[in-house]
C-alpha cells in the first residue's frame, strides 16, 4: 500500500463462501469486523457475510450503512450488571444459543469470527458446538470476557496487541493488529500553513464521554479567552449531545458538533489534533492516519485496558496520555497550545504515530479465515 492508502487492484478469486461476523456493543467491536468483510469482499467476488448483532439500533445502522445484512439474537452483557440483572442475563442464553443455532442452520456459515461484545458469545460457542471453523478477534490489551470465555474453545484467536497474549492459553494465538476500514490509510502530516485555523477533532469513541466533552468546552473558553483561534470537531455521543451542544451555545463557543460522525475518516483527515479515548481501534485508526493525540483513557475500563492500550503509542512518541483523574480544563488547554506553537513536534508526532500503523491487519485475518474453512487464496 502507498503511503496514500491505494491499493493495487486485486484479480477476485470466484468461489462461493458464506463467513458469519458476530458481536458488536460499540463501533471498537463492529468496525474491525467491517473491516474484515471489506477484505474479503475485496478478495472473494462470491463472499457471503452475515453479521450477527444484539438489539441495539447503533449496529444496524451502521451495518445497513455498508450495505450488510443483519441478524440480531437476545443476548446483553453481563459485567457490571449486579447480581439480580446479571441472574437476568443468564436466564436469556438458552433463548440465544437456539436463535444462534437457527441462524447457523439458515445461512450455513464455513466460518464463523467472533470480534467481541456481548452477542459473540452464545454465537461462537454454538458455532464452535456445531463444528464449525470458529476464530476471534481481541482488540484491547486486555480481553474483555467474552472473548476470555471463547478464548478456550474456539480454534484460532487474532490480536491487535502483544500485551492481550498472557491473557489467552493454547498455541492457537496469531498477532495480527486491528483492522481498519481502507478509507483510514491517508498518510498526511498535520497542516502547517500559516493563517489557517488549528483544527482540533474531539472524540470519545461511538458512545461519546460526557467528562471529555466538558472539560473540553471549558479548555475551549480558555483558548478563546487568550485569542488563540480554533476550528473544532466534536463527536459528543448520542446521549450527550444535546447538553455538549448547549453547554457549547451557553460559553459563545463554535465548532462542528455531532452526536455520531459517520466519515471518521473524513474528520480525521482534516484535524492538526485529535482529543480521544483509548480504545484500540480508535489507537490503530490513528495510527493509519497519521494523527497525533492527547488520550483520555476511560478510567473504568475493564483492568484499565484503555490506559494498557495507550502507553505503546505514548512510548513510541505518537501521542500525548493524560488520565481523567488528572484532566482539568486549563491543564488541557496549556497542552493544545503548546502544540499549536509547534508544528514541527506535531510532524514528527505524525510520522511516530504513522509507523505504528498496521495495514495487512484485516488481509492476514481472512487469509487465516480462508485457510481454516480450507480455501485457498492463489
Amino acid at each position: 500500500m502507498t503511503v496514500e492508502g491505494k491499493r493495487p487492484r486485486k484479480n477476485k478469486k470466484k468461489t462461493s463462501f458464506r463467513c458469519v461476523i458476530a458481536g458488536g456493543g460499540t463501533g471498537g467491536h463492529l468496525f474491525p469486523g467491517i473491516a474484515v468483510a471489506i477484505e474479503l469482499k475485496d478478495k472473494l467476488e462470491g463472499a457471503d457475510i452475515l453479521f450477527i448483532v444484539g438489539r441495539r439500533p447503533m449496529e444496524t445502522q451502521i451495518l445497513s450503512r455498508y450495505g450488510y445484512r443483519t441478524r440480531s439474537i437476545e443476548v446483553e452483557g453481563i459485567t457490571g450488571r449486579g447480581i439480580r440483572r446479571g441472574l437476568g442475563v443468564c436466564l436469556k442464553l438458552p433463548m440465544s444459543i437456539i436463535q444462534s443455532f437457527a441462524a447457523i442452520k439458515a445461512f450455513r456459515p464455513e466460518v464463523v469470527l467472533g470480534v467481541g461484545g456481548y452477542s459473540s458469545g452464545p454465537f461462537c460457542l454454538t458455532a464452535r458446538l456445531m463444528r464449525i471453523p470458529t476464530a476471534i478477534h481481541e482488540q484491547n490489551a486486555y480481553p474483555g470476557l467474552t472473548n476470555r470465555l471463547l478464548g478456550r474453545v474456539v480454534d484460532r484467536i487474532f490480536i491487535s496487541l502483544d500485551e492481550s497474549r498472557g491473557h489467552f492459553s493454547g498455541g492457537k494465538i496469531v498477532l495480527t493488529g486491528n483492522p481498519v476500514r481502507k478509507e483510514f490509510f491517508s498518510y498526511k502530516t498535520p497542516r502547517t500553513e500559516k493563517g489557517k485555523p488549528f483544527c482540533v477533532l474531539v472524540s470519545g469513541g461511538s458512545q461519546g464521554a460526557r467528562a471529555v466533552n466538558e472539560i473540553f468546552a471549558e479548555a475551549l473558553s480558555i483558548l478563546k479567552s487568550r485569542g488563540k483561534p480554533i476550528h473544532v470537531i466534536h463527536q459528543a455521543g448520542q446521549q450527550d449531545f444535546e447538553r455538549a451542544k448547549e453547554d457549547y451555545s451557553r460559553k459563545g463557543l463554535k465548532g462542528d458538533i455531532f452526536p455520531f460522525i459517520d466519515d471518521m475518516a473524513g474528520a480525521y483527515r482534516a484535524a492538526d489534533m485529535v482529543v480521544s479515548r483509548a480504545g484500540a481501534t480508535t489507537l490503530f485508526e490513528l495510527a493509519a492516519m497519521g494523527k497525533p493525540c492527547i488520550l483520555i483513557p476511560y478510567p473504568f475500563a475493564t483492568h484499565h485496558h484503555q490506559e494498557i492500550n495507550a502507553s505503546s503509542f505514548v512510548q513510541a512518541g505518537g501521542a500525548e496520555m493524560i488520565l481523567q483523574a488528572n484532566l482539568t480544563a486549563d491543564g488541557l488547554a496549556q497542552r493544545l497550545m503548546a502544540y499549536m506553537d509547534d508544528p514541527d513536534r506535531l510532524n514528527r508526532m505524525a510520522a511516530r504515530m504513522y509507523g505504528l500503523s498496521r495495514m495487512d491487519a484485516a488481509e492476514q485475518i481472512v487469509g487465516q479465515l480462508l485457510e481454516m474453512a480450507g480455501i485457498g487464496t492463489s
